[in-house]
């Protein structure tokens, strides 16, 4: 049953993500909300909503409007490191911004996605509002020990927080742990509502080359520098495998590994692309490989799993969530080039198992990924957590 009255809704978001934008949608398109959206960077929108309010944190007002998250390789770690020390020193500042925002909308409810700073910018604007804050993969195991002020903010983030969101059970456990109360509610459910497999759906008929996807893009927890290391490695057993990589064009740091690894003919750096065409590109590969060392459920893999890639992927608690290895998957050590190559080897040459891990992914898609399955759940949730006194 979900919760049938009109609802008026803030989201408090880094508005340029598909993740975030993915679930707003499914109460932007419904017609019955109310829907605003302060976004901590500039962006430009394409779904239409009640209002909008860019609050920088972090220096984020140093992006360009419709410039995607991530980054160059080069900077990532640096950039990443400075926001995790100085980035909290700018909430504060921001929150008053945030709290007139809230008073000018009167919204029904908050949903913050993603805890730094999305969630820590929301918990110090707190009004009394009900306040969901969504975890996304690396909130907890990457961001909140990195200093002793983002420790402080997940902490307190987590104290404030009426509701939680988590893309998997794990970070409901760690949630606890890092002080969301026992007797508040949370919701499971993947961070960008779930697959839409109208668009999101296998092939007609299964690629039989040896195509691997990388879809992670640049980011800091992924070791794409031991991906890109494990490529000869699969080479010299399959010298006809090419490998697909997604949001990496042009980046220079990857372009100096591949022209040292000598792979120039088997690698392919692909531009960004609109996260609901990318469905085209996971069906032209047999095998998808995500080596993330920080992650939850990331939606590329449950995206690729839908369009029939066979999953290789870090082995994390997470991601364990979703693949049992040699049913429906293969796990590997992130950190280790041989365990990846090791991994997609195995893949490129088991056709039963890939087989077999088609079907099986195919219901698990069905049974707890599906989009509209998703966001019924969540319209239930909010209604819990608006009726609550």
């Amino acid at each position: 049953m979900t919760y049938n009255h009109n609802m008026r809704l803030l989201f408090v978001v880094d508005a340029r993500s598909p993740i975030a934008m993915n679930w707003i949608r499914h109460f932007t398109e419904r017609g019955d909300d109310e829907v605003y959206i302060a976004s901590t960077f500039p962006c430009d929108l394409d779904v239409s909503i009640k209002g909008f309010e860019f609050i920088p944190v972090a220096f984020s007002s140093v992006k360009k409007p419709g410039q995607r998250p991530g980054g160059a390789s080069y900077t990532l770690n640096l950039r990443t490191k400075i926001r995790q020390w100085l980035g909290p020193l700018t909430i504060r500042r921001a929150a008053p911004r945030l709290r007139e925002f809230i008073g000018k909308v009167k919204p029904d409810l908050v949903h913050a996605m993603r805890i730094p700073y999305e969630g820590m910018l929301a918990a110090e604007a707190y009004t009394g509002v009900p306040l969901i804050v969504s975890i996304w993969g690396n909130d907890f195991t990457l961001h909140g020990p990195s200093t002793p002020l983002m420790k402080h903010y997940t902490h307190w983030t987590m104290q404030v927080a009426d509701g939680l969101h988590a893309d998997c059970r794990r970070d409901v456990r760690l949630a606890r742990e890092w002080g969301f109360s026992v007797d508040r509610s949370s919701l499971v459910a993947p961070g960008n509502g779930g697959i839409r497999t109208d668009v999101f759906h296998p092939a007609e008929k299964p690629m039989e080359e040896p195509v691997i996807l990388n879809p992670r893009g640049v980011r800091q927890y992924v070791r794409n520098d031991c991906f890109f290391k494990a490529i000869p490695l699969v080479l010299k057993k399959h010298p006809n495998a090419r490998f697909l990589c997604a949001s990496m064009e042009g980046e220079g740091q990857i372009l100096q590994w591949i022209k040292e690894l000598g792979i120039e003919g088997a690698v392919e750096l692909l531009a960004s692309v609109p996260n609901m065409e990318m469905a085209n590109v996971y069906r032209c590969a047999q095998i998808l490989v995500s080596p993330s060392i920080h992650d939850g459920t990331p939606n590329t893999l449950l995206e690729g799993m839908a369009c029939g890639c066979f999953p290789t992927a870090g082995d994390l608690e997470s991601i364990r969530e979703w693949i049992t290895p040699n049913e429906n998957g293969l796990l590997f050590d992130s950190n280790n080039s041989q365990a990846i190559a090791d991994a997609i080897i195995a893949a490129i040459e088991n056709k039963n198992l890939r087989e077999k891990a088609a079907g099986l992914n195919q219901k698990i898609i069905a049974s707890r990924a599906e989009y509209q399955m998703n966001m019924q759940m969540a319209d239930k949730f909010y209604g819990k957590l608006i009726r609550k006194p």
